[in-house]
């Protein structure tokens, strides 16, 4: 079943376009990857899709349901959103900061099962030691884990994700992935990644799109769309993709042109 449509849609900043004619498909249970260089759109298509843009072109639809006619509320049930950076600005716990995600299902006052949905997500992403700990206390791995936790406290449909490990180190970037790949499979949720890391897509997405100057350059699945050839278009590196148990791993080797 398909969750979400984003058709021929297109925005721009003060007249520059920066989305031009983008269209994505995702059926639940899938996870897409979106990778690209730096201003290639990215994260402008995930605050479109969350309606934080309003695109000046084209339609995006939630379970066949234009977005623009759906209430804030009731799109804060469906969708989650983990921005790329997240600076906390009030003193607040990491219970309270989580339960925050519980916010589009509460009418005036947290229930007991809003408690125990944030201590459940809380132990998945092994963070539950930190819940009475204030999150300006925290690292900015933790802080991240924590909002993590907040976007997957409102159960939404579709989750979408700007560089969600960015500020990981290794050990926890596959926690973090491994986690959210199972929250899709068993959920039957859609999950939109925006991510540089070109070998975590690769190995944890069904589908990749890889923009570059606001429109998509390929589109499909990771061994198609991660070739030498569309590296070296694309960002301008010369690249080995090897098979690692069906999925591409690629090995940067140098920039083009470059002795």
């Amino acid at each position: 079943m398909v969750k979400l449509k984003v058709k021929d849609v297109e925005f721009s900043y003060a007249s520059v376009p920066i989305l031009k004619n983008v269209c994505v498909e995702l059926a639940e249970s899938e996870m897409l990857s979106v990778v690209g260089p730096n201003g290639a759109g990215k994260s402008t298509l995930l605050r479109c899709i969350d309606r934080i843009l309003s695109p000046q072109k084209g339609c995006i639809l939630l379970d066949e349901r234009d977005i623009k006619k759906i209430s804030r509320m009731e799109l804060a049930k469906k969708v989650g959103y983990i921005p790329q950076s997240t600076t906390s600005i009030f003193s607040a716990t990491v219970f309270d900061v989580v339960l925050i995600g519980r916010r589009p299902h509460i009418s005036w006052r947290s229930s007991e099962e809003d408690t125990e949905k944030v201590l459940e997500t809380l132990q998945m992403l092994n963070i539950e030691e930190f819940a009475m700990r204030d999150i300006n206390e925290l690292s900015g791995g933790q802080q991240q884990k924590v909002f993590i936790a907040c976007a997957l406290s409102q159960e939404p449909d579709v989750l979408l994700l700007d560089e969600p490990t960015s500020n990981l180190d290794i050990r926890h970037q596959l926690e973090v992935m491994d986690i959210i790949k199972t929250i899709v499979r068993e959920k039957r949720i859609a999950a939109i990644m925006a991510i540089h890391d070109l070998n975590l897509a690769a190995r944890y997405a069904d589908k990749i799109i890889m923009m570059n100057s606001g429109k998509i350059f390929s589109a499909g699945d990771p061994v198609s769309v991660l070739t030498p050839e569309n590296i070296k278009h694309v960002y301008g590196v010369e690249s080995e993709v090897m098979d690692k148990r069906g999925r591409p791993h690629i090995i940067p080797i140098r920039p083009v042109g470059f002795v």
